[in-house]
């Protein structure tokens, strides 16, 4: 059975649903009105479901239209692994992704909401009243800041191994979130890496770093920029073909958990 919700609006011409896949999952699809809209579309990447309708499309042409898709969306869905990522709900997810491993969650309640890591279990501290069903933003906020500083330490640790062979340092690296890129040289020299990367097995994220460092060697990807990877990163093939095949779920979990 078809099942829809309507959760706060943000704007006049945007809200959300819940949709039940009818295989004991529910779902949030961003129902967004569009003025040059001329037809319904439904659409699914990392950042989560959207159907985009015309400004006067009615609401059951809307509830017709997902339920006609349904079977095409729970197969898109499991192929981009977004139906498998829960949100982030205190005191109740159990386990929560860092450097190619799910870890073990310790919920507590303190004076501030913080997140550190342990012996191998990531400790949640919370703040204030507790929804079981959804974190607040400064509880994602805190988690955001962990996974930020976890992966500058990773960054922080490898850099050193490659810039002796540059001909000059990047001017600055930043992690921030992307949403189709991994990473990127800026004119200016300035890394730019994403940060669902510290969610990913070290050597992925490893690879992003030096491939982005050799660009500092050449712009482009020629035959030179993949020789210079090679020298420095000889599995990179390995890596390259992992992103292809799993990147966009990595996107998703941290979409799934920040968002």
């Amino acid at each position: 059975m078809l099942k829809l919700f309507t959760r706060k609006p943000a704007g006049h011409v945007r809200d959300s649903i819940a949709l039940d896949l009818g295989n004991g999952r529910t779902v949030d699809v961003a129902r967004v009105r569009h003025p040059r809209a001329r037809s319904l579309k439904l659409s699914v990447d990392e950042r989560g479901i959207r159907l985009t309708l015309p400004v006067r499309a009615s609401q059951a042409a809307a509830d017709r239209f997902l339920l006609a898709h349904r079977e095409w969306l729970r197969a898109r869905l499991e192929e981009l692994a977004l139906a498998h990522v829960e949100p982030l709900r205190p005191f109740v997810t159990a386990r929560l992704p860092l450097r190619g491993d799910w870890l073990p969650v310790e919920w507590s309640r303190a004076t501030s909401n913080r997140v550190h890591l342990a012996d191998g279990v990531l400790h949640m501290q919370v703040r204030g009243a507790v929804d079981g069903m959804h974190a607040s933003p400064a509880l994602r906020r805190a988690l955001q800041d962990f996974y930020m500083a976890e992966a500058r330490a990773d960054i922080a640790r490898w850099l050193p191994d490659y810039l002796p062979d540059l001909p000059r340092a990047p001017t600055r690296i930043t992690l921030k979130r992307m949403v189709s890129q991994w990473g990127s040289l800026s004119p200016a020299g300035v890394v730019a890496l994403d940060l669902a990367l510290v969610l990913a097995h070290p050597s992925a994220f490893r690879y992003v770093l030096v491939h982005e460092l050799c660009h500092i060697l050449h712009p482009d990807h020629s035959r030179a920029f993949w020789d210079a990877v090679d020298t420095r990163f000889p599995d990179w093939r390995d890596e390259r073909a992992w992103f292809a095949r799993d990147g966009r779920s990595l996107k998703a979990t941290l979409h799934a958990l920040l968002d």
